[in-house]
């Protein structure tokens, strides 16, 4: 199984090159159901892997010009302080609730690389100058929800970052690419510090799955001038809700039982 594991190291970090975000999504599971750790533990080991991949990734595109530092600062700030909030809140919540919350959040992923996919990956709507003020205005709750989404369930939010810069941010899909990769690494490091001292981290097995993830990031980088977008996201939504509805079976229970809590009060 530690084999597999490291296999899908991999494709996190290959998914991550190429689209800026959603194979930081599989990390959990895969932590979870690949190879049997505790829900709250394969959150908390999620944020520094998909963190440092995706820092390494934001290198790359730096070095290229693809990232908008300005607006990964906007960006970055607001939504780190929301991931310490969400880590923080994280205790209140059962392992199962975060997978369920995890799925529903996969299932939303999905529908939305799905139709970006079907909209052309290169569309970008222009923007005029009063509208641009209203939409840099619109990042701060984004940025919030992504921050949150971070905390809670371990995951980067690339697929919700991409959109808004493009849409919001008035870049184009390549730096906005890479300045996700570098707001999730950013992100993934304040929630970390809202897990600190909660959970034991096994940091030997951590380095060497973010170093395979790691590999698969610069091999996505690389390849993603050569790879059908369009094609990636439509194949990838559905492997997503393949999951997240793998994942929701899984962890019915934990509405059943929040149901009957409260039919008894």
């Amino acid at each position: 199984m530690l084999i597999v594991g490291y296999a899908l190291a991999a494709l996190i970090g290959l998914s991550l090159g190429l689209m800026g975000g959603g194979g930081s999504i599989l990390t959990v599971p895969i932590f979870v159901y690949v190879l049997s750790y505790d829900p709250k533990l394969a959150i908390a080991m999620s944020l520094p892997v998909v963190g440092v991949t995706s820092l390494v990734g934001a290198l790359g595109h730096w070095r290229a010009g693809n990232v908008d530092l300005k607006t990964a600062a906007l960006f970055g700030v607001v939504a780190m302080s929301a991931a310490f909030v969400g880590a923080r809140l994280a205790a209140f919540l059962t392992g199962a609730v975060q997978l369920s919350l995890l799925a529903v959040i996969m299932l939303v992923a999905a529908i939305s690389m799905f139709r970006s996919a079907r909209r052309g990956s290169s569309a970008q709507t222009a923007i005029s100058s009063e509208e641009g003020t209203a939409s840099l205005r619109l990042l701060v709750p984004v940025a919030l929800c992504v921050g949150l989404v971070t905390g809670v369930v371990g995951v980067g939010g690339g697929f919700l970052i991409v959109p808004a810069l493009v849409l919001l941010g008035r870049i184009s899909m390549k730096q906005a690419i890479g300045t996700s990769l570098l707001v999730i690494a950013m992100n993934c490091a304040s929630g970390f510090v809202g897990y600190m001292g909660r959970v034991d981290i096994p940091w030997t097995f951590v380095l060497g799955f973010t170093l395979v993830a790691v590999l698969g990031i610069l091999a996505g980088t690389y390849l993603v001038r050569y790879v059908s977008q369009r094609a990636l996201k439509q194949s990838f939504s559905v492997f997503l809700i393949v999951m997240g509805t793998f994942i929701l079976v899984q962890n019915r229970k934990a509405f059943s039982h929040a149901t009957t809590a409260a039919s008894k009060r």
